[in-house]
């Protein structure tokens, strides 16, 4: 006797060897034995054998119709052999049944299984629903395997055009474009980013990275509604001819300079920043735009601004205008250079020049400034503004170690990257030069000062504080709060952020602040827009914290794209490199760094030569060689100048990152050349 059972789901047969009750041992015809149970069997037949049956009855099941086979069996639940005996006209045979089974339990849409061996037919609905939802999953196959083969091909299916980005850096895993990519790229073995390269997706490395960011951060656009520039209040003008000091390519101008000499034979210094908090309310619709992006976004070629254009050339600073600025007024013994006074006004100051870095840099040196020589415009107001910032500079030192801190470094060495036509050209620039320092010291003496004017005031504000915490790690980082803390990095008493408000929403945020003191006294805290403990001002430091963090992250991936395309650009086989530690190296002329497993011990800052066997635009690897170590002494001063380029070993000089952060450089679109990301400490 022969069995026709169901075991785990499968159908099979086998020969009974025994019977013990309600359970059989049973052969199957590979050879395994194997207990069954009555209640799974479904057939007992005596011929064919039982492998044979399984052959017969699959080639039979595979001729049954169907749809021939559910209007036969009606809306009443049945079991196979009624079904059987109504199908072939006859009770079915052991060769009948079986197939007729595993027509039925093969097609779930058309027949609902109540037990085993009873089904019952779907409803009709359910039936054309369930075929339509097949067909549609055939027709979807089709044109995934269209998709498939086009993709192969290196061509955009025309319905994936509008989705490319949506694809590679968010996709619906569950459509069959996405499906199609995966496949094609699992085919080809690539990536899908080069896929959508090399089938036109993505026109360029350069488009892929900057589309990534742009779809996180920006996926409504970069443009800006139409928002008319708020008109300016009344304001005195101030008796000054201001100057500032920004790179070439600088158009969102913050800061400027004045220098007044005094009957006394003191000196008024006037720090002018830009105002347009003057004008822009807190939740105005120029305020929503501003909120919403929290600062402009700098990287080599590019860059996104925080405000509209029409906003941002209604307040910069521009050479020849009369403009609307916070000053603050130092008045200095020109002496000992002590502050003798302090004092803060809203005010038209007239701008007489925009100086830029590219003119002046050969000109003014130190070498230059102690001689008094040389020819360039506001001669002797920068002259005095450099002895001025060498005493605040010594001043910060003293304070920075008596926390315990080393000395900042002053010999570092940043990189300028200027883009034109998709041509990179990359420029060493000393960092620490008396046009920086002279712009760095002063900011710091202003974000110093009006911190410690708004907590005179008792209003809340953004600083920036390092030092608390316990251990190394904690007193090194950079915190924003909202109450005054010192600074240790920058050996002052408290730091606030407020001489950038063109590009920084956390400026603009005190630069109200600010104007609340100036205009209100003591009544400051009745009348400033964010108020002691306000929520929403805890809100900012947060997405401020994120959205720059992100921004640093974008300037630096693009950073390394553009010194990948001056390679290309100088056809670099063999370069120079110093090493940072261990397998870390930085060419000498690009700030680009290369990981060189297997490197051997090398003192950090020895040069060596590498030979560049390949790098690669999309995913910004480098591979190289080392050829030899032609200097293992270690330059003293080259190794000062890395003491920024490993975080681990001391924070980066905030002082002189200030002067990047007030004004970054990065051709045409003011971004900081390097340490991007560290320009948060």
């Amino acid at each position: 006797m022969n069995l026709f059972f169901e075991e785990s789901g499968d159908f099979k047969a086998g020969t009974v060897l025994s019977q013990q009750g309600e359970a059989y041992q049973v052969e199957l015809a590979s050879g395994k034995r194997t207990k069954v149970k009555a209640k799974d069997v479904l057939l007992q037949f005596g011929s064919p054998e039982p492998a044979q049956l399984l052959i017969d009855a699959q080639v039979l099941a595979e001729d049954i119709d169907l749809d021939f086979l559910w209007e036969v069996a009606g809306q009443e639940e049945f079991g196979f052999a009624e079904l059987g005996a109504e199908y072939f006209g006859h009770a079915a045979q052991a060769v009948e049944a079986a197939g007729l089974l595993l027509r039925l339990h093969g097609a779930p849409m058309y027949f609902y299984r109540k037990g085993r061996g009873r089904y019952k037919a779907a409803p009709e609905a359910s039936l054309k629903a369930a075929l339509a939802g097949l067909e549609k999953k055939r027709q979807q196959a089709l044109i995934q395997a269209q998709y498939v083969e086009e993709l192969k091909s290196h061509r955009l299916p025309e319905a994936m055009k509008p989705l490319v980005l949506q694809l590679l850096f968010k996709p619906d895993k569950n459509s069959i474009e996405y499906k199609a990519l995966e496949v094609a790229c699992a085919e080809l073995q690539t990536a899908p980013q080069r896929l959508m390269l090399e089938a036109g997706g993505v026109r360029s490395p350069k488009e892929l990275h900057l589309s990534r960011f742009l779809f996180e951060h920006f996926p409504k656009g970069t443009g800006f509604p139409k928002l008319a520039p708020p008109a300016a209040q009344e304001l005195p003008v101030a008796d000054v001819q201001a100057f500032s000091i920004d790179d070439v390519t600088t158009t969102e101008i913050d800061d400027a300079f004045s220098v007044v000499r005094l009957a006394d034979g003191n000196a008024r210094i006037g720090i002018h920043i830009a105002a347009p908090g003057l004008a822009i309310k807190r939740d105005d619709a120029i305020d929503a735009v501003a909120r919403q992006r929290l600062s402009t976004v700098y990287m080599p070629g590019e860059k996104i601004t925080m405000l509209p254009d029409e906003v941002v050339n209604a307040y910069t600073l521009a050479e020849g205008k009369t403009c609307p600025a916070v000053s603050l007024y130092a008045t200095v013994d020109t002496n000992d250079w002590r502050v003798l006074a302090t004092e803060t006004r809203a005010e038209r100051v007239p701008m007489a020049s925009n100086l830029r870095h590219n003119d002046l840099d050969d000109l003014v040196t130190e070498d230059a400034l102690a001689a008094g020589s040389g020819d360039y415009p506001f001669k002797e107001e920068i002259a005095l503004l450099w002895q001025w910032a060498q005493v605040l500079e010594k001043g910060r030192m003293a304070k920075r170690e008596s926390f315990g801190l080393k000395p900042e470094q002053t010999n570092r060495v940043d990189f300028n990257f200027y883009v034109e036509d998709d041509i990179v050209n990359i420029v060493r620039r000393k960092r620490g030069a008396p046009l920086d320092k002279i712009v760095a010291e002063l900011m710091i003496f202003a974000n110093s000062s009006w911190g410690k004017l708004m907590h005179e005031h008792g209003i809340p504000g953004i600083y920036r504080s390092q030092g608390a915490g316990n251990g190394w790690a904690a007193k090194m980082q950079v915190r924003m709060l909202t109450h005054a803390a010192p600074h240790q990095g920058l050996g002052v008493d408290q730091y606030a952020w407020s001489t950038s408000p063109l590009r920084r929403y956390t400026d603009l945020v005190n630069q109200w602040q600010i104007l609340a003191c100036v205009e209100h006294g003591v009544t400051a805290p009745l009348a400033a827009p964010f108020k002691p403990k306000d929520a929403d001002l805890f809100a900012i430091v947060s997405a401020f914290d994120a959205a720059y963090t992100a921004y640093a992250d974008v300037q630096t991936t693009m950073e390394r794209y553009w010194c990948l395309r001056w390679l290309a650009q100088h056809e670099a086989k063999r370069v120079d490199a110093v090493v940072l530690k261990e397998e870390v190296l930085r060419l000498v002329d690009i700030p680009l760094i290369i990981r060189l497993p297997g490197m051997p011990v090398t003192p950090r800052g020895s040069q060596v030569k590498l030979d560049l066997v390949r790098w690669d635009e999309v995913d910004l690897t480098v591979e190289a060689r080392l050829v030899e170590v032609v200097q293992a002494t270690p330059d003293a001063a080259l190794a000062e100048e890395l003491l920024d380029e490993e975080v681990a070993d001391e924070p980066s000089s905030e002082a002189l990152a200030e002067q990047q952060a007030e004004h970054p450089i990065s051709a045409a679109s003011d971004a900081t050349a390097t340490d991007s990301a560290q320009q948060l400490s």
